[in-house]
C-alpha cells in the first residue's frame, strides 16, 4: 500500500450536529421536532460524540491516521444571543487536547450548516447582522482555544445555499408549486405544513422568512456569507496569527458534453469562480467533491444509463477528486486540503475502491506538484444524515445506536495504511 509523504494530512470528518446529539439549542434541532416534519427522524442522542468523543478518536489514531476534522457546535457556544458558556467551550477544549495527545492534528470547523436558533429568529443568512455576529463568535473561540488550534475552516460548504437553490428551481418547475429548498421535496402538501410549524417555532408567520443555512439563497445573502468568512478570517487572524484559516466549498467534477459547454462554464462560475476575490487571502481552500456532474445544453443530466449509484443517488465516480483539485488549482494558488470525499453505501469493499481510486488521484496530483495538504475522509463514523435521518452510510466506523457501540469497518484499517509514518504532530501555542 503506497504512503502519502510525511506531513500529508491523513483522516477522517465529522460534523457536530450529526455526531454529538442533543444540540438543543440548535435551528436543526428546533426544526426536527416539530410535527409535521420535513426530517425523517430526529438526531436526538446521535452517536453521544458529545460523550464518547475520546473513544472515536482513539480509534481514528489507532488505525494510522494522523488528521481529524470537526466542528464546534456555535449554538452550544452561544445558546443566546451574547451569552457565551464557558462550560462548552472547556467540552471543546478536551477534544482538541484529546486530539493532539494522540498526535492527530485537529482541523476544526467553525459552523457547519446548524446554526444558533436565536440567529434565524433573527433572520439568519440573509441578516446583514450575521458579519458581525459570527466574527465574534469565532474571535471569542480563538482568544479561548487558538493555543490548541492550527487549521480553522470558518465555513462549511460555503456555496451550498446557492446550490439548494438550483436544486429547488429545477424542483419547482417540475412540480410548480413555490417550497422552501430542503433536501427532502415530497410529498409538498405535508412538507409545507412542516414549514410552516417550523416557521413558527422561529416566530415567523411565513416559511419564506425563515433563513437556515440549507434554505434557499439569494445573492446578497450568498455575498453576506463570504463578508462573514472574511470578516472571521481577519479577526482571527489578528488574533492568533499562527492559525491557517480558509474555508470549505462543495464542488462537481463539470463534465461538459457536445454542446453543453456553455452551461457547464455558468454551472462553475456559480459554485467557485465568483468567490475567487475572497479567497485569495486564505491559507488554503477545503476541497468538498464526492461524484461528476455531466452537462449539456440544458444543464446538468442524469447519471449514465446502468452507473452505480450510491445510497445519496448519484453516481459512483472517485476519479472526480482528481479532476476538481485540478481545476481548483488552475485558478487559486494556494494550498488544498480535501474536507471532504466519500460515498455512501452499505458495502464497505466498495468503500474501499472508491477510497482506492480517490485517494490514487490525489496522490497523482502530488506528483504533479498540486500542493495538496491532506485528504479528509468524509465521514468517519455513520451518521445523521440531516433530513435523511440515519439510513445513510458513509462511516469507517458503524454503530448500534441502541448500544452507541463501534464497529470498525475494514475500509479505516485500508485508509491507515496510507497514513504517513507518525510524527510530532502541532505543538500547542504559549
Amino acid at each position: 500500500m503506497p504512503l502519502f509523504p510525511k506531513g500529508f494530512l491523513l483522516g477522517a470528518a465529522t460534523a457536530a450536529h450529526q455526531v454529538e446529539g442533543n444540540n438543543i439549542h440548535s435551528d436543526f434541532w428546533t426544526m426536527e421536532q416539530v410535527k409535521p416534519s420535513s426530517f425523517d427522524e430526529p438526531s436526538l442522542d446521535a452517536l453521544d460524540h458529545y460523550n464518547r468523543y475520546a473513544e472515536d478518536i482513539q480509534l481514528l489514531a489507532n488505525a494510522g491516521l494522523n488528521a481529524y476534522r470537526f466542528s464546534i457546535e456555535w449554538a452550544r457556544i452561544e445558546p443566546e444571543k451574547g451569552r457565551y458558556a464557558e462550560a462548552q467551550v472547556e467540552h471543546y477544549r478536551g477534544v482538541l487536547q484529546c486530539c493532539l495527545d494522540h498526535g492527530v492534528t485537529p482541523i476544526v470547523t467553525l459552523h457547519h450548516f446548524s446554526s444558533p436558533k436565536w440567529l434565524v429568529a433573527e433572520g439568519g443568512w440573509e441578516n446583514p447582522a450575521l458579519v458581525d455576529h459570527f466574527k465574534n463568535y469565532c474571535v471569542y473561540l480563538v482568544e479561548k482555544l487558538g493555543d490548541l488550534m492550527e487549521y480553522v475552516c470558518t465555513i462549511n460548504e460555503a456555496n451550498m445555499g446557492l446550490q439548494i437553490t438550483k436544486i429547488a428551481k429545477d424542483f419547482l418547475r417540475q412540480m410548480g408549486v413555490n417550497l422552501q429548498a430542503g433536501m427532502n421535496f415530497e410529498p409538498p402538501q405535508e412538507m409545507l405544513r412542516g414549514q410552516m410549524e417550523a416557521a413558527r417555532a422561529f416566530g415567523f408567520d411565513d416559511p419564506r422568512q425563515v433563513h437556515t443555512f440549507l434554505d434557499m439563497r439569494t445573492k446578497e445573502g450568498d455575498l453576506l456569507t463570504m463578508h462573514a468568512h472574511a470578516a472571521a478570517r481577519d479577526a482571527m487572524k489578528a488574533a492568533a496569527p499562527h492559525l491557517k484559516v480558509g474555508l470549505t466549498l462543495s464542488l462537481h467534477d463539470l463534465q461538459a458534453q457536445p454542446g453543453g459547454e456553455e452551461a457547464a462554464m455558468a454551472e462553475w462560475n456559480e459554485e467557485f469562480l465568483h468567490y475567487l476575490p475572497y479567497l485569495r487571502n486564505d491559507d488554503f481552500i477545503g476541497v468538498q467533491n464526492y461524484t461528476r456532474k455531466m452537462v449539456d445544453e440544458n444543464g446538468g443530466m442524469p447519471a449514465p444509463e446502468g452507473a452505480e449509484l450510491t445510497q445519496m443517488g448519484y453516481e459512483f465516480y472517485p476519479q472526480s477528486l482528481a479532476n476538481v483539485i485540478r481545476k481548483v488549482h488552475k485558478e487559486l494558488a494556494i494550498p488544498i486540503l480535501v474536507t471532504e470525499n466519500g460515498v455512501a453505501t452499505s458495502d464497505d469493499p466498495r468503500r474501499i475502491a472508491y477510497i482506492e481510486q480517490a485517494t490514487s488521484g490525489v496522490r497523482d496530483c502530488l506528483e504533479e506538484d498540486i500542493p495538496v495538504k491532506g485528504y479528509l475522509y468524509w465521514s468517519l463514523l455513520d451518521n445523521f444524515e440531516w433530513h435523511k435521518g440515519f439510513s445513510k452510510t458513509f462511516g469507517l466506523i458503524a454503530v448500534d445506536r441502541s448500544t452507541q457501540t463501534r464497529m470498525p469497518k475494514a475500509s479505516l484499517t485500508f485508509l491507515g495504511q496510507m497514513a504517513p509514518a507518525r510524527q510530532n504532530g502541532f505543538m500547542p501555542k504559549g
